[in-house]
């Protein structure tokens, strides 16, 4: 039996899990990250592929979905907020320790790439995979192909601009990576906290300001129609230039429910057509979406 084994390479955890043919779990583990440790963290990530390779009997395929993406053109990871990562020939070293080739991803793309198989994208020629959480990313699949694109930065909707800025959007958030109004500074779970301060002077986290705006807490609502005017207007971009079939949410803003509704309803007017096919959906499988997408890096 083909066995796939995945690896979600997060800040605070590594995850690995083992897949079988038809995609049934098999096996599954995390340990910590190593913080700030890259010579450690590589020693996790073959510790782990070693384990469900014992616990399975078999060896397999080994994916890593990582933050960040390989550099077209020096082979080491960029843009990643595991600073440790950066500027490290990841994939190399990873070969060279297994003894095998390895497929490594953007961890948005894992996760889109996992709802697009079997999850909430499943049959879907063109999908769109969200993470909104403590930063946003995304990724595109096509085909049930995952889109790295010329410059390995394919679905970094993130590091965009908010379009159309104006009012309350006013003046623009500054981002991490240097530039700002980046639609991470606005959707990703800190942006969602640090509106509500400005606007109401209230500090909250995000789960608080869903769940007061839930019990009708005026202030609370108002930044949650912010989120939502937001996410909206940026969502519809990318419409108009991918035209997906399905938009995949996860992360964990992903479990507001009335984003389903009320998103659609709001992206119609900023959309170049009379009608929008395009679904929003929330993710099939949750956290797991990013490890057994890693592990779909081998489809084959």
């Amino acid at each position: 039996m083909q066995l796939r084994i995945g690896i979600d390479l997060g800040g605070t955890k590594i995850e690995v899990i083992a897949l079988g043919a038809a995609g049934q779990e098999l096996a599954r583990h995390r340990v910590p990250t190593p913080q700030g440790d890259y010579a450690a963290t590589l020693a996790a990530v073959v510790g782990l592929v070693e384990r469900v390779e014992r616990e399975t009997g078999r060896r397999g395929t080994v994916g890593v979905g990582t933050p960040g993406a390989l550099s077209r053109v020096r082979g080491l990871i960029k843009n990643a907020n595991s600073t440790c990562l950066i500027g490290e020939p990841l994939k190399d070293d990873l070969q060279a320790l297994l003894g095998r080739e390895v497929r490594v991803a953007n961890d948005a793309n894992c996760f889109a790439l996992s709802e697009a198989v079997d999850g909430a994208g499943r049959g879907a020629q063109v999908v769109f995979g969200v993470i909104l959480g403590t930063g946003v990313g995304a990724g595109i699949v096509v085909n049930g192909r995952a889109l790295d694109g010329a410059n390995g930065i394919a679905g970094e909707w993130g590091h965009n601009p908010l379009p159309l800025p104006a009012g309350d959007d006013l003046p623009l958030p500054a981002c991490y990576c240097g530039r700002a109004g980046c639609i991470e500074t606005y959707l990703s779970g800190p942006g969602l906290a640090m509106d509500h301060a400005r606007c109401s002077g209230e500090l909250a986290r995000p789960e608080g300001i869903v769940a007061g705006a839930a019990e009708g807490d005026p202030a609370c609502e108002a930044s949650l129609a912010r989120y939502e005017q937001r996410l909206a207007r940026a969502l519809a971009g990318v419409i108009n230039i991918l035209d997906p079939d399905v938009i995949v949410l996860g992360g964990g803003l992903s479990n507001v429910e009335r984003l389903y509704e009320t998103v659609p309803s709001l992206w119609r007017p900023h959309v170049f057509s009379d009608h929008v096919a395009t679904r929003l959906v929330q993710a099939r499988h949750g956290d797991s979406s990013g490890v057994r997408g890693a592990a779909w890096l081998w489809p084959d």
